[in-house]
């Protein structure tokens, strides 16, 4: 007869290695995912990861089967299909191997710190020419957000409407581009980052033409809308793709430099939609068809150069190619455990940024890059109105300024990468969220002085290089805040990243999609002097926000669930 004192002693040695197991697998899920692919839970899930692990001890402490990891759950969507297929609703499934648990000899992972196939190790050619790629897909993107700018007025004629109207293409692409990041960052996370945006863009250019085609205003509107809706792929998931490839002492130096292709978009599809736009033979349609044809060109070069380069989705590619190759059916990545909740990926994308932008640090600093982000987009409109009706250029000509932001941004870019040489000195290898703020500090006064020289210099009676020069600073300014603050945001919230680089893109693409249809009607009813300063004033009373979470933006982070570490 069995011992009963045996008994316990086994079922308490299982139990025991049972959680063992569990603790080894955890620590590989925490090795095999880094926290800077995504976002972690959040710290209201805790209490209830405590409860289900309570639960779980106690069904094995009596010997029960029902581990929740085991249990299916009907839904009330199962159910209405079910009968609708007239099928009752499944149950609970079983198996005779059901309570053994998978160890962690069956998960695939890298092989140590140094494989050559995780991407942080790969050759910095490779690198550099991803990083290349994808910064020109997003240069594309952003290409198509402007480009339509210069033939308005043409739209407007064509289709007897206003030009308020026809700004509308520009406003509901960008209004489209806030939307996208929504859908394409939760994808990117579950198919990988190359699947999450060579598809897209590809519908993306589709639009495009689409719009090119457009035989009334309705369908500019429509197609405008989609074609940035699905543009904003590659913006939402390049950042995610530079966390990949690169370790935080290098990621400042490649996300400023990834940075100039979205600010080069918006700069030359002006310049080159103006001279689209003067040719009796191309007119408005070419600026959309020329979009099309460079999207299609570099989606070309990316479908043939680029890797996949999300760890968690690589390690899903190995485990597959090693079940095939040794039979061993068990071997899987820990990434293939995870059964994707639509719940889940909606409170992460649509519910959790709009937590943090209910923090001071994300709400001001946020509100402060987008503010800047709509700037940008308003020069569409305020260059225009300056250089050509003001200065009587031709339209060509009068785009040209749009070169002094580029340049403008490109010391930016130079500020930031010195910068991030000081970082990695001054932070010791630890993460110091406030070292990323003196750029924005310099930047937030040159800003300010741009957009007052700018406007208080455009009467024709002052040379010409007076107002440049003014674009010019607000380009330096603009890149040196915007920068700062995206890698104010991720250093801060870095658990959640995602989240808080979620809620900065919608809030951008927000005032990037207002400024283009207010600079208009306000130049004309008060003046380009009063109309910018309007703008310069508001840059003004935003001044201190670097300086005030330089000095107590660590004592704010530490009150904060989102942002202790």
């Amino acid at each position: 007869m069995p011992d009963p004192q045996a008994q316990v002693q086994s079922q308490d040695h299982a139990m025991w290695s049972m959680s063992r197991t569990r603790s080894s697998s955890d620590n590989l899920a925490r090795e095999t995912t880094n926290s800077e692919y995504g976002d972690q839970a959040s710290p209201d899930d805790d209490t209830e990861k405590e409860k289900t692990e309570g639960r779980r001890r106690s069904s094995f402490a009596t010997g029960r089967s029902n581990d929740l990891n085991l249990q299916k759950t009907v839904t009330r969507r199962e159910t209405i299909l079910s009968r609708i297929r007239s099928r009752p609703p499944l149950g609970n499934f079983s198996h005779k191997l059901e309570h053994q648990k998978t160890t962690v000899d069956d998960l695939v992972d890298f092989d140590g710190p140094d494989d050559p196939y995780r991407p942080l190790n790969w050759a910095m050619r490779k690198k550099v020419v991803t990083t290349a790629l994808y910064g020109f897909t997003t240069m594309s993107a952003t290409w198509a957000s402007s480009a339509y700018s210069p033939g308005t007025e043409q739209v407007a004629r064509q289709f007897h409407v206003g030009t308020q109207t026809s700004t509308l293409g520009t406003t509901l692409f960008l209004f489209g581009f806030g939307l996208g990041p929504l859908l394409w960052a939760p994808l990117s996370e579950v198919f990988g980052r190359k699947n999450a945006v060579l598809p897209p863009m590809f519908v993306a250019a589709m639009f495009s033409f689409g719009a090119g085609a457009a035989k009334d205003i309705q369908t500019i509107m429509i197609t405008r809308f989609f074609a940035g809706f699905f543009a904003s792929a590659p913006v939402t998931n390049t950042g995610g793709v530079l966390a990949d490839l690169f370790p935080a002492s290098q990621r400042g130096i490649a996300i400023a430099t990834y940075a100039m292709a979205v600010v080069i978009g918006p700069v030359f599809g002006p310049i080159v939609g103006a001279a689209l736009v003067v040719q009796p033979g191309l007119r408005w349609r070419w600026t959309e068809y020329l979009t099309g044809i460079i999207q299609l060109f570099i989606l070309t070069l990316d479908v043939i150069f680029l890797d996949e380069s999300y760890p968690p989705r690589l390690l899903v590619y190995k485990a597959r190619r090693l079940r095939h190759q040794s039979g061993n059916w068990a071997l899987h990545a820990k990434f293939e455990e995870w059964d994707v909740s639509i719940q889940e990926l909606a409170n992460k994308f649509l519910i959790r940024p709009f937590q943090l932008l209910t923090t001071p640090i994300c709400a001001l600093v946020a509100l402060y890059a987008s503010f800047c982000y709509g700037i940008l987009y308003m020069q569409l409109g305020a260059i225009p109105i300056i250089f050509a009706q003001n200065r009587h250029w031709k339209q060509v000509p009068s785009e040209l300024p749009f070169l002094a932001i580029l340049l403008g941004a490109v010391t930016g870019a130079v500020i930031n990468i010195f910068n991030q040489i000081v970082y990695n000195r001054k932070a010791g290898g630890k993460v110091a969220p406030e070292l990323r703020l003196p750029p924005m500090m310099f930047g937030s006064f040159l800003f300010a002085a741009g957009l007052f020289v700018t406007g208080w210099t455009a009467d024709p009676s002052i040379h010409w290089i007076a107002p440049v020069i003014g674009l010019y600073l607000a380009g330096l300014g603009f890149f040196t805040i915007f920068q700062a603050a995206l890698n104010y945001l991720v250093d801060t919230f870095q658990k959640y990243a995602a989240s808080a680089v979620a809620a900065n893109t919608f809030l951008r693409s927000c005032f990037a999609g207002a400024f283009p249809l207010v600079v208009t009607p306000l130049y004309h009813n008060v003046g380009v002097p009063w109309g910018t300063s309007i703008f310069g004033f508001f840059s003004v009373a935003l001044i201190p926000v670097p300086f005030v979470f330089y000095i107590y933006g660590k004592r704010i982070r530490a009150r904060s669930k989102w942002s202790k570490f």
